[in-house]
C-alpha cells in the first residue's frame, strides 16, 4: 500500500506526555485509595485533599493546551467513535454499499432515531480495536465510501429526513487503488452536491477533521466541533513535512495551521463548539456523549421547519464568505 503519511498518530494506554502530573497524581490517588480499604485508617482528609489537587491540575493543564496536544487529546484511544455514538442512539439501521464498487467499512451511514427525531446519520468509523481499526483503515475512506455517503443523503432528502453527519477521520485513503477509483472526483462530487442538498445538515466534529476526508461529509447548514477535536487541511505531520521536511517542526505546524476549535470558531469557519468533560472526552465519554446527544436534538429543532430552498440559500453563502475580510472582498 503507498501512502502519503500515517493514517493516525496514537496515544499509548498510559496517555499523552502532557498529562504524565496528573497520572501521577492519579496514581497516588489510588494507592491512598486501595490503602485505605486494605487498612480501614481514617486518609480520607489526604484522599480528598489529593482528588482537589488532581481536579486543579486538569483545569490547569485543560486550560491552555496547545494546538498538537489538542491534536493528541482528539486521537486519544480511549476517546469516543462513531460505533459509540450510534450505541447511544434508539434506533439504527445501516445502510451499505455504493452500488458501484463496494461497501467501505471506513464510512457508516444508516437510518437513526434519537429521542424520537428520525434522521440519515453518516459518519467515519476507526474502530475501536486494532483489528476492526485495520479494516476500517484508520476512518481513512474509499471513494466508494464518499459515493455511499452521497447516496445515502440524496435518499435522506427524498423521504425529507435531516442529516447529521460525524467527522472522525486524517484524511482520506491515499493509497494506489482509491486513486484509481476517483478519490478526489468523489470527494469534490460531495461538496458540490451537498451545497445543493434539500434536506437539514448538521455536521460535527467529534476527533480528528482532516483534509478533504473531512469535507465529503462536511458541507453542512450547521458545522459544530467538540471541544478538543481539530479541523484542518492537513495533518501536522503532513504539514511539517511539506514545509520543512523535518517531523520534528510538527507542534509548530499544528499551532500554524489554526486547527482547534476555539481557533476556527474566531476565524467563523465553524459555528459552535461542544464543550467536553473536565481532562476531555476520554475521561469520561458516557458524558461527552450524552452532551452531543442534547446538541443534537437541539441542533435538529432549530433547523426544523426551514424552506428548503432558505436551507440551500443561507447553506451556500455561508460557504462562499468563510475567509472573507470585511472592506477586502465583495459580500454575497
Amino acid at each position: 500500500m503507498a501512502t502519503t503519511e500515517k493514517p493516525s498518530a496514537r496515544t499509548d494506554s498510559g496517555g499523552m506526555s502532557f498529562e504524565r502530573p496528573i497520572k501521577e497524581l492519579e496514581a497516588k490517588l489510588a494507592e491512598l485509595e486501595a490503602l485505605a480499604l486494605r487498612t480501614r485508617l481514617d486518609i480520607s482528609s489526604e484522599i480528598e485533599a489529593l482528588r482537589k489537587q488532581h481536579r486543579t491540575a486538569l483545569e490547569t493543564t485543560y486550560k491552555d493546551l496547545s494546538a498538537w496536544e489538542t491534536v493528541n487529546v482528539a486521537r486519544h484511544n480511549d476517546r469516543p467513535v462513531a460505533l459509540d455514538y450510534i450505541h447511544m442512539l434508539d434506533d439504527f439501521v445501516e445502510l451499505c454499499g455504493d452500488k458501484y464498487f463496494a461497501d467501505d467499512k471506513a464510512m457508516v451511514a444508516g437510518l437513526a432515531t434519537l429521542g424520537g427525531r428520525r434522521f440519515m446519520l453518516i459518519a467515519h468509523r476507526k474502530g475501536k480495536t486494532t483489528k476492526e481499526r485495520l479494516a476500517c483503515n484508520f476512518g481513512c475512506a474509499h471513494p466508494e465510501g464518499y459515493r455511499k455517503a452521497l447516496r445515502k443523503m440524496q435518499l435522506a432528502a427524498k423521504l425529507g429526513l435531516p442529516i447529521v453527519t460525524m467527522i472522525n477521520t486524517p484524511g482520506a485513503y491515499p493509497g494506489i487503488g482509491a486513486e484509481e477509483r476517483g478519490q478526489a472526483a468523489a470527494i469534490a462530487e460531495n461538496i458540490l452536491q451537498m451545497m445543493s442538498i434539500r434536506a437539514p445538515i448538521l455536521s460535527i466534529v467529534i476527533g480528528e477533521g482532516g483534509s478533504g476526508g473531512a469535507l465529503g461529509i462536511g458541507v453542512g447548514d450547521r458545522v459544530l466541533m467538540m471541544e478538543y477535536s481539530y479541523y484542518s487541511v492537513i495533518s501536522p505531520e503532513g504539514c511539517a513535512a511539506i514545509l520543512w521536511k523535518d517531523g520534528e517542526r510538527t507542534p509548530d505546524a499544528a499551532e500554524s495551521l489554526k486547527l482547534t476549535s476555539k481557533d476556527l470558531l474566531g476565524l467563523k469557519l465553524i459555528d459552535g463548539v461542544i464543550p467536553e468533560p473536565l481532562g476531555g472526552a476520554h475521561r469520561a465519554p458516557a458524558v461527552a456523549m450524552e452532551e452531543v446527544k442534547r446538541t443534537i436534538l437541539r441542533e435538529l429543532e432549530a433547523l426544523d421547519g426551514v424552506d428548503p430552498d432558505d436551507l440551500v440559500r443561507t447553506r451556500r453563502r455561508k460557504f462562499r464568505q468563510m475567509g472573507w475580510l470585511p472592506g477586502r472582498f465583495p459580500t454575497a
